[in-house]
C-alpha cells in the first residue's frame, strides 16, 4: 500500500495531505483520524497538522515554519508572560498548551502590532477572519476566544474584555456510542492479552484515554474491588467500580507482563502513551470491520449510554464519570431514550 504525505496549506491553514491510489481500506483508516476531510478540488484527503498526524504519516516534526516561531520579537514576551500566567494558576499541561497555540495564532496575526495595544475592534476583525477565510469550526473558534480572552483579563486583568464580542453558537453534538455486540467484536478481535485488558478496562470503568495510561497499580484495589483514578480533568480524584469479570484476565496480565509502576507500559518501560492507546483501539475497529466515525473516547460514551439503558440513576454516572455538571451526564439521555425508539414510523403501518 504506498501512499505520500506533505505540509500543504489549505485555506490558509496548514494540513497533511496524503496521496494515494483509490484504496477502501486507507480510506477508512483516515476517516478515523479526527478532522480529516477530502478535498474536492485538489483531490486529496486532508488532516489536521498535529505532532500526532506528522508521526502517524512519517512527516518530521521540525517541517515547516510554526506560528510561534513567526512570532515578532516584541510580542515573544508577551507570549513568555502569557505561559507563565497558566503555570502559575496550575492549569493542566494539556490546557497550557491549547492556549499557548491558539494565542500564539493570534500574536502571528497581529505581526508587529503589540498585543497590548489591541482593541475589542482588531479582535473582533481576527475573529470574524477566522471564521470567514479560514473557515474554522465554532469548536476551535470559541478556544481561541477563550485564549485571547485569557489574556486580556487574567495577565492584563482588563475586566470583561471581550464581553461586546459575540460568540458562534457551538452545534449540539451528540456522544457516539457503540452497539454492545460492536463492543464485543472488538475485544474478540483483540487477542493480544495487554490490549484486550485495556479496551475492557476503558469501557468497564468508563475511562479517557489519559486516565487508563495514567492507573497505577496501586490504584486497583481488588478487595474493594474499587479503582482509584487520580487527578483526572479538572485535577478531580474519583473512585469507580471494578468489574467483577475482569479480575481473573487482570491477574493474568500481571503474571505476563509483570508492570513495575503503571498498569499499562511501553515495551521498554515507563507509561504507555494516549496515542498508542488510540492506535489499539483503530486496529480493532479495523479487524471488526467497523464502519463507523469513533474513537477510544467512544467507549467511555458507550459505559454511560448502557448504564442509563440498564436503568442507573443519572446522578450516580456522574460520580462515575467525574462530571462537575450534571448538565454534561444529561446529554446521554439524548441517546437512550428506550420509549423513542418503540415509537413506529407511520411508513411501516401501510
Amino acid at each position: 500500500m504506498k501512499w505520500e504525505a506533505k505540509i500543504i496549506t489549505h485555506r490558509g491553514i496548514k494540513r497533511i495531505a496524503v496521496y494515494f491510489e483509490k484504496n477502501t481500506e486507507l480510506i477508512a483508516r483516515i476517516k478515523l483520524v479526527e478532522g480529516s476531510r477530502w478535498s474536492q478540488t485538489m483531490g486529496v484527503w486532508h488532516l489536521p497538522d498535529t505532532e500526532e498526524n506528522r508521526i502517524r504519516f512519517k512527516i518530521p516534526i521540525s517541517e515547516g515554519k510554526s506560528a510561534l516561531s513567526q512570532i515578532q520579537e516584541n510580542n515573544q514576551l508577551v507570549l513568555k508572560r502569557f505561559i507563565e500566567e497558566i503555570q502559575l494558576k496550575g492549569y493542566s499541561h494539556s490546557t497550557l498548551k491549547t492556549y499557548r497555540n491558539e494565542f500564539g495564532i493570534y500574536l502571528n496575526y497581529l505581526k508587529g502590532i503589540p498585543a497590548e495595544n489591541s482593541s475589542v475592534e482588531d479582535i473582533r476583525n481576527y475573529i470574524l477572519y477566522c471564521i470567514n477565510e479560514l473557515q474554522l469550526s465554532e469548536a476551535t473558534i470559541h478556544s481561541r476566544i477563550n485564549a485571547i480572552k485569557f489574556y486580556y483579563e487574567q495577565v492584563l486583568r482588563r475586566e470583561r474584555f471581550l464581553l461586546e464580542i459575540p460568540r458562534p453558537k457551538k452545534p449540539l453534538k451528540l456522544p457516539k456510542a457503540i452497539a454492545p455486540p460492536d463492543i464485543k467484536k472488538i475485544f474478540q478481535v483483540t487477542p493480544n492479552l495487554k490490549h484486550n485488558t485495556m479496551l475492557k478496562l476503558c469501557y468497564g470503568l468508563g475511562l479517557r484515554v489519559s486516565e487508563i495510561v495514567n492507573l497505577k497499580i496501586k490504584d486497583i484495589d481488588s478487595k474493594s474491588m474499587q479503582v482509584f483514578i487520580e487527578r483526572a480533568k479538572g485535577k478531580k480524584d474519583r473512585y469507580v467500580n471494578l468489574p467483577e469479570s475482569i479480575l481473573p484476565q487482570l491477574r493474568n496480565y500481571f503474571i505476563e507482563y509483570k508492570p513495575k509502576i503503571y498498569l499499562f507500559e511501553g515495551q521498554n518501560g515507563g507509561q504507555y502513551s494516549c496515542r498508542s492507546a488510540q492506535q489499539v483501539f483503530r486496529n480493532a475497529l479495523l479487524k471488526a470491520k467497523i464502519n463507523k466515525s469513533v474513537s477510544i473516547h467512544s467507549l467511555r460514551h458507550s459505559f454511560a449510554t448502557h448504564l442509563l439503558e440498564q436503568g442507573t440513576d443519572i446522578r450516580f454516572i456522574q460520580e462515575l464519570l467525574g462530571h462537575n455538571d450534571i448538565k454534561t451526564t444529561l446529554i446521554y439521555t439524548e441517546v437512550t431514550d428506550k420509549n423513542i425508539r418503540k415509537i413506529i414510523s407511520p411508513l411501516d403501518n401501510l
